[in-house]
């Protein structure tokens, strides 16, 4: 069997680098093949304006902030298109401003959005398979326990929920087990609760969900990601506080990472390969996800041909006997299809 069925990640995650002009431009990604992204997140590097999340199902203008528990708006004159090879913005401060310089992070789902009655209530659902990820959305959630479909045809690993009528982002997330949450907008270690999850793994066609302990008959969107070798990974780690920190295997050479204590109160830190440029292994640029704080110079990550490894000690990252999750996505896995290994940069 092949190590793995994603040759080129770029095809399915891209992070995209931009200045702002105050008007309206198109902004195209980088990769060596086309992508039409479904799921686009801009944050600003270098101003305080907060994070814009728009995806393919609920509509390109239609805003959700991860540093908050904002109902979604109509942002005028932000992200207007998805398109080809990219996306296309207005002329929005937030993701347009002249004074800022801007990161974007790219994810491909599947386009449209099709009909799932796999669970207890109708969802809609934008799935792709081979990338284990599916943008689902539901009109409302009712007061007791539900289940919807997410259309990968595997069990996710992380569902990210988040009300589009205002509310906190839970996250389930497998290592944690079904009767925990941890939110993204907030700093706060691990939260334990039996019933939003129904204190019970998702399957390869549903997720169990409660709405009362959610946001009881509202609407949501819900983002779910299955692991898929040599392209994502999502588990734990324990952090030493010391700059020969732990290593983490993912089996890919990592494009994007984000991290969160799980037994701590910390923020959710981001690195991607595309904003240090010293051309080394080593990167420091951060953002917070749950913050509209500025890119700033952290603790630095190692992102190697097949994991990362922290070189700091930084107690948001790898506090000493800290537990924390992680998010990783693929820059190339470390073994192709065909046999051929990589390596880092």
């Amino acid at each position: 069997m092949a190590y793995t069925t994603i040759d080129n990640p770029e095809l399915y995650f891209q992070t995209k680098l931009y200045s702002g002009n105050n008007g309206t431009q198109s902004i195209t990604l980088d990769g060596s093949e086309n992508m039409r992204p479904d799921w686009v997140w801009i944050k600003p590097r270098n101003g305080s304006d907060g994070h814009v999340l728009t995806d393919s199902v609920r509509g390109a203008l239609k805003r959700l902030r991860t540093e908050g528990n904002n109902a979604e708006d109509t942002l005028s004159g932000s992200l207007s298109s998805f398109d080809s090879d990219g996306f296309t913005v207005g002329n929005a401060g937030e993701v347009n401003s002249s004074s800022y310089n801007f990161v974007s992070w790219n994810w491909l789902a599947g386009g449209s959005a099709s009909s799932n009655s796999d669970g207890s209530i109708t969802s809609s659902v934008s799935a792709n398979t081979t990338a284990g990820f599916s943008i689902v959305t539901v009109a409302d959630i009712g007061t007791t326990d539900f289940t919807f479909g997410h259309g990968l045809g595997v069990a996710p690993s992380w569902v990210l929920a988040k009300s589009r009528d205002g509310g906190k982002w839970n996250n389930y997330f497998k290592v944690l087990g079904a009767n925990y949450t941890i939110q993204l907008d907030q700093t706060s270690a691990k939260i334990s609760n039996s019933t939003m999850w129904q204190n019970t793994h998702p399957t390869s066609s549903v997720v169990s969900a409660n709405g009362n302990q959610l946001d009881n008959n509202e609407s949501y969107v819900f983002y779910c990601f299955a692991e898929k070798k040599g392209y994502s990974k999502f588990g734990s780690y324990t952090g030493n506080a010391n700059t020969d920190g732990p290593y983490i295997y993912t089996g890919f050479s990592p494009a994007w990472v984000m991290v969160k204590a799980t037994d701590a109160t910390k923020s959710w830190y981001i690195w991607d390969n595309k904003r240090s440029t010293s051309g080394s292994n080593l990167v420091d640029d951060q953002l917070l996800a749950n913050t509209t704080d500025t890119e700033f110079d952290g603790s630095n990550i190692d992102m190697l041909s097949n994991g990362f490894k922290f070189r700091s000690s930084g107690s948001g990252e790898q506090g000493s006997g800290t537990n924390y999750i992680y998010m990783a996505f693929a820059e190339s896995p470390f073994v192709s299809s065909g046999g051929i290994p990589t390596t880092a940069r």
